[in-house]
């Protein structure tokens, strides 16, 4: 598995396993002081097309199906958001965390993320296409 993989992984896991220490566990350095994100969004999400595998992200990664990455207009490359997915009256129905790795979506302003594929299956999107989100700005990455 290339290096880069292995570390986003790494710390998936991490921040996966934080949560089942119980109520007083937090992964450090990845929320607001008080545990809170540090910027919440609310808008639409779509995902990539599976004919866009392989294809270099804004990043220069290259575009992973299977890896769960989301592009954004705005956040910087390497932030972690947790992507919740809302339904029809707003209460949560699923949630993903995500790294953002590419710049979009260009198409339609009211969209705020494009998910991977992988993501995308996690929120049950696929056939809607299309969904309410809130996005949870876990830990920004470094400045471009």
């Amino acid at each position: 598995m290339p290096r880069p993989a292995v570390r986003i992984l790494s710390s998936l896991l991490a921040l996966s396993l934080a949560g089942c220490g119980g109520a007083s566990a937090q992964a450090p350095s990845t929320a607001g002081a008080s545990g809170d994100p540090v910027q919440v969004l609310e808008g639409r999400a779509s995902y990539y097309a599976d004919s866009l595998a392989g294809n270099s992200t804004a990043s220069g990664e290259p575009y992973d199906p299977s890896a769960l990455t989301a592009a954004s207009r705005d956040l910087p490359f390497g932030s972690l958001v947790r992507v919740v997915r809302l339904g029809p009256a707003g209460q949560p129905v699923g949630e993903v965390l995500v790294r953002i790795n590419d710049r979009g979506p260009f198409r339609d302003h009211s969209r705020i993320l494009d998910l991977s594929r992988a993501a995308a299956e996690r929120l049950d999107m696929i056939r809607a296409g299309v969904v309410p989100i809130r996005a949870e700005v876990l830990r920004l990455g470094p400045p471009e």
